[in-house]
């Protein structure tokens, strides 16, 4: 159950929001790590793009790294801008959106 971090130079100081690029009309994602216990992704949303409504079997850390984001938790809604957090629980359903364009990483422990 290893896994192995991908898409990411190794033994080198770097931004995150440097790793993912905005593209017009588009959500974007780059996976870092996957597998049965845990998942690490990069996203970049274009303003006004979003991933609609879903739960996740996993708790769902998220960090803005750039921008604002709009996170939609049991209905309620929350902005976050760079360098804020937040935790969406798993078994609830929530949706990210780009309230600017916005770059988040992702962390879902399962």
């Amino acid at each position: 159950m290893s896994a192995q971090m991908k898409n990411i130079s190794k033994a080198e100081v770097l931004v995150l929001k440097d790793q993912i690029s905005y593209q017009e009309g588009q959500v974007v994602s780059k996976t870092l790590a996957q597998n049965d216990a845990l998942s690490i992704t990069l996203f970049s949303f274009d303003k006004g793009e979003e991933i609609s409504t879903h739960a996740s079997g996993g708790d769902a850390f998220v960090t803005c790294l750039d921008g604002v984001g709009k996170i939609t938790i049991d209905g309620t809604e929350y902005l976050l801008q760079e360098g804020e957090s937040i935790v969406m629980p798993a078994g609830h359903p929530h949706a990210v959106y780009g309230e600017e364009r916005f770059k988040m990483l992702l962390v879902v422990v399962f």
